[in-house]
């Protein structure tokens, strides 16, 4: 079982990136993804969530209106496409799902307890 994010580079403010959340050895439709960031000396943060028990979707305040969660079965991937992206959005990026006997049904990290490797963020003129 494993989670890989990718798309994460280096854009000037305003630009738009889309990071990816490929997943292995298990189904991502079944599951809840969330994507979480941590800046340099901030503690990690919710950034966006897909519930698989009501498929609702949740966006920080920070991102709403900027992100979109999306889902794509047939590639078992999670995209967060992060448009007008601004310096304070730079962080790096994680992807994390749970296999618990009850599923997230929020997105805070003590709901989460698999997690991918990260993929650097950085905003920058």
């Amino acid at each position: 079982v494993q989670l890989v994010e990718s798309g994460g580079g280096s854009v000037q403010p305003g630009k738009s990136l889309r990071l990816s959340c490929a997943a292995s050895g298990f189904t991502m439709d079944f599951y809840a993804i969330a994507w979480f960031r941590q800046a340099p000396g901030k503690e990690r943060e919710a950034v966006s969530c897909s519930l698989s028990t009501d498929s609702s979707t949740y966006y920080s305040d920070s991102v709403k209106g900027r992100f979109t969660i999306s889902r794509d079965s047939a590639k078992n991937t999670v995209y967060l496409q992060m448009n007008s992206l601004k310096p304070e959005d730079t962080a790096v990026y994680y992807c994390a799902t749970d296999f618990g006997p009850s599923p997230p049904i929020n997105c805070v990290q003590y709901e989460y307890d698999t997690w991918g490797q990260g993929t650097q963020v950085t905003v920058s003129s």
